[in-house]
Protein backbone atom coordinates (compact mmCIF):
# COMPACT_ATOMS: atom_id res chain seq x y z
CA UNK A 1 0.00 0.00 0.00
CA UNK A 2 1.10 3.83 -0.61
CA UNK A 3 1.92 6.23 1.66
CA UNK A 4 -0.71 8.27 2.03
CA UNK A 5 0.01 12.10 3.84
CA UNK A 6 -3.08 13.22 5.54
CA UNK A 7 -4.23 16.37 6.50
CA UNK A 8 -7.08 16.86 9.19
CA UNK A 9 -9.32 20.02 7.61
CA UNK A 10 -10.31 21.88 10.31
CA UNK A 11 -11.45 25.67 10.20
CA UNK A 12 -7.86 26.46 8.61
CA UNK A 13 -9.29 27.90 5.09
CA UNK A 14 -5.63 27.51 3.78
CA UNK A 15 -5.44 23.89 4.44
CA UNK A 16 -7.97 23.34 2.17
CA UNK A 17 -6.81 25.22 -0.34
CA UNK A 18 -3.76 22.92 -0.23
CA UNK A 19 -4.94 19.39 -0.42
CA UNK A 20 -4.60 17.16 -3.70
CA UNK A 21 -7.92 15.69 -2.90
CA UNK A 22 -10.76 15.15 -0.14
CA UNK A 23 -11.94 11.64 1.31
CA UNK A 24 -15.05 11.88 3.62
CA UNK A 25 -15.35 9.43 5.90
CA UNK A 26 -17.31 10.67 9.02
CA UNK A 27 -19.05 13.63 10.28
CA UNK A 28 -18.88 13.63 14.31
CA UNK A 29 -16.71 16.37 14.17
CA UNK A 30 -17.71 18.26 10.29
CA UNK A 31 -19.80 21.40 10.89
CA UNK A 32 -21.29 24.09 8.60
CA UNK A 33 -18.24 25.98 8.82
CA UNK A 34 -15.72 23.14 7.46
CA UNK A 35 -18.76 22.23 4.61
CA UNK A 36 -18.44 26.08 3.37
CA UNK A 37 -14.89 26.18 3.30
CA UNK A 38 -14.70 22.87 1.57
CA UNK A 39 -17.11 24.01 -0.89
CA UNK A 40 -15.75 27.49 -1.59
CA UNK A 41 -12.30 25.39 -2.20
CA UNK A 42 -13.39 23.12 -4.82
CA UNK A 43 -14.90 25.90 -6.68
CA UNK A 44 -12.30 27.77 -6.99
CA UNK A 45 -10.10 24.76 -7.55
CA UNK A 46 -12.16 21.25 -8.22
CA UNK A 47 -10.31 18.49 -6.95
CA UNK A 48 -11.07 15.04 -6.33
CA UNK A 49 -13.87 13.82 -3.45
CA UNK A 50 -14.11 10.46 -1.96
CA UNK A 51 -16.85 9.38 -0.08
CA UNK A 52 -16.10 6.47 2.04
CA UNK A 53 -19.42 6.57 3.97
CA UNK A 54 -21.99 7.44 1.38
CA UNK A 55 -24.49 7.11 4.38
CA UNK A 56 -26.81 10.05 4.13
CA UNK A 57 -28.09 9.26 7.97
CA UNK A 58 -27.98 7.47 10.41
CA UNK A 59 -29.94 5.81 13.25
CA UNK A 60 -28.83 6.65 16.94
CA UNK A 61 -29.64 5.87 20.38
CA UNK A 62 -31.59 10.05 20.33
CA UNK A 63 -32.51 10.21 16.68
CA UNK A 64 -30.83 9.93 13.79
CA UNK A 65 -27.19 11.53 13.05
CA UNK A 66 -26.08 12.92 9.43
CA UNK A 67 -23.52 11.42 7.77
CA UNK A 68 -21.06 12.23 4.95
CA UNK A 69 -23.33 11.29 2.10
CA UNK A 70 -25.68 14.29 3.48
CA UNK A 71 -22.50 17.08 3.22
CA UNK A 72 -21.47 15.24 -0.32
CA UNK A 73 -24.34 15.39 -2.05
CA UNK A 74 -24.54 19.10 -0.52
CA UNK A 75 -21.09 19.45 -2.27
CA UNK A 76 -21.76 17.97 -5.69
CA UNK A 77 -24.83 20.65 -5.83
CA UNK A 78 -22.85 23.79 -4.44
CA UNK A 79 -19.90 23.03 -6.71
CA UNK A 80 -20.73 20.82 -9.82
CA UNK A 81 -18.09 18.22 -8.33
CA UNK A 82 -18.17 15.13 -9.23
CA UNK A 83 -17.87 12.79 -6.63
CA UNK A 84 -16.43 9.36 -6.43
CA UNK A 85 -18.66 7.27 -3.28
CA UNK A 86 -17.26 3.52 -1.94
CA UNK A 87 -19.73 1.50 0.15
CA UNK A 88 -23.35 0.18 0.36
CA UNK A 89 -25.67 1.05 -1.90
CA UNK A 90 -22.71 1.37 -4.92
CA UNK A 91 -21.45 -1.86 -6.44
CA UNK A 92 -17.48 -1.46 -5.16
CA UNK A 93 -17.49 -2.38 -1.84
CA UNK A 94 -19.13 -5.59 -2.88
CA UNK A 95 -16.68 -6.57 -5.77
CA UNK A 96 -14.03 -5.66 -2.96
CA UNK A 97 -16.31 -8.10 -0.66
CA UNK A 98 -16.83 -10.84 -3.13
CA UNK A 99 -13.02 -10.53 -4.48
CA UNK A 100 -11.99 -11.47 -0.65
CA UNK A 101 -13.89 -14.69 -0.61
CA UNK A 102 -13.32 -17.59 -2.92
CA UNK A 103 -15.85 -19.58 -4.91
CA UNK A 104 -18.67 -17.31 -3.64
CA UNK A 105 -21.94 -18.38 -4.91
CA UNK A 106 -23.86 -15.31 -5.26
CA UNK A 107 -27.50 -17.48 -5.12
CA UNK A 108 -26.75 -18.52 -1.97
CA UNK A 109 -25.71 -15.37 -0.45
CA UNK A 110 -28.02 -12.43 1.25
CA UNK A 111 -27.32 -9.32 2.15
CA UNK A 112 -29.13 -8.31 5.24
CA UNK A 113 -29.16 -5.01 6.75
CA UNK A 114 -31.48 -2.51 8.35
CA UNK A 115 -31.75 0.32 5.28
CA UNK A 116 -33.56 0.13 2.14
CA UNK A 117 -31.77 2.44 0.86
CA UNK A 118 -28.52 1.22 1.76
CA UNK A 119 -28.07 -2.23 1.95
CA UNK A 120 -31.07 -4.00 0.29
CA UNK A 121 -30.45 -1.42 -2.76
CA UNK A 122 -26.92 -2.36 -2.33
CA UNK A 123 -27.67 -6.42 -2.22
CA UNK A 124 -29.75 -5.88 -5.25
CA UNK A 125 -27.54 -3.89 -7.12
CA UNK A 126 -24.72 -6.94 -5.98
CA UNK A 127 -27.27 -9.42 -7.61
CA UNK A 128 -27.77 -10.98 -3.99
CA UNK A 129 -31.11 -12.15 -2.06
CA UNK A 130 -31.65 -9.27 0.11
CA UNK A 131 -33.09 -9.48 3.91
CA UNK A 132 -34.45 -6.32 5.86
CA UNK A 133 -34.41 -6.30 9.24
CA UNK A 134 -37.84 -4.52 10.57
CA UNK A 135 -38.21 -2.81 14.17
CA UNK A 136 -34.45 -2.22 14.33
CA UNK A 137 -32.46 0.73 13.08
CA UNK A 138 -34.53 3.05 10.43
CA UNK A 139 -37.14 0.88 11.37
CA UNK A 140 -37.20 0.54 15.16
CA UNK A 141 -40.91 1.37 16.23
CA UNK A 142 -41.73 1.63 12.32
CA UNK A 143 -43.69 -0.48 9.44
CA UNK A 144 -42.00 -1.31 6.67
CA UNK A 145 -44.49 -1.74 3.98
CA UNK A 146 -44.84 1.90 3.69
CA UNK A 147 -41.39 2.92 2.61
CA UNK A 148 -41.54 -0.31 0.35
CA UNK A 149 -44.45 0.72 -1.12
CA UNK A 150 -42.93 4.31 -1.43
CA UNK A 151 -39.43 3.67 -2.50
CA UNK A 152 -39.91 0.62 -4.87
CA UNK A 153 -36.84 -0.94 -2.98
CA UNK A 154 -38.62 -4.29 -2.33
CA UNK A 155 -36.45 -7.08 -0.20
CA UNK A 156 -36.57 -10.81 -0.68
CA UNK A 157 -37.61 -11.58 3.14
CA UNK A 158 -38.80 -9.64 5.86
CA UNK A 159 -36.99 -10.42 8.98
CA UNK A 160 -38.05 -9.36 12.38
CA UNK A 161 -35.99 -8.34 14.82
CA UNK A 162 -34.25 -10.91 16.64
Amino acid sequence: MSHFDITYLAEDATAYDQVEAFVLLGSADWNETRQALLEATLRENPRPVYVGNPDIVAPRESGFSVEPGHYAHRLADQTGVELEFFGKPFDNIFELAFAQIENIDLARTVMVGDSLHTDILGGCVAGLKTALIAGYGFFSGHDVAGPIAASGIRPDYILERP
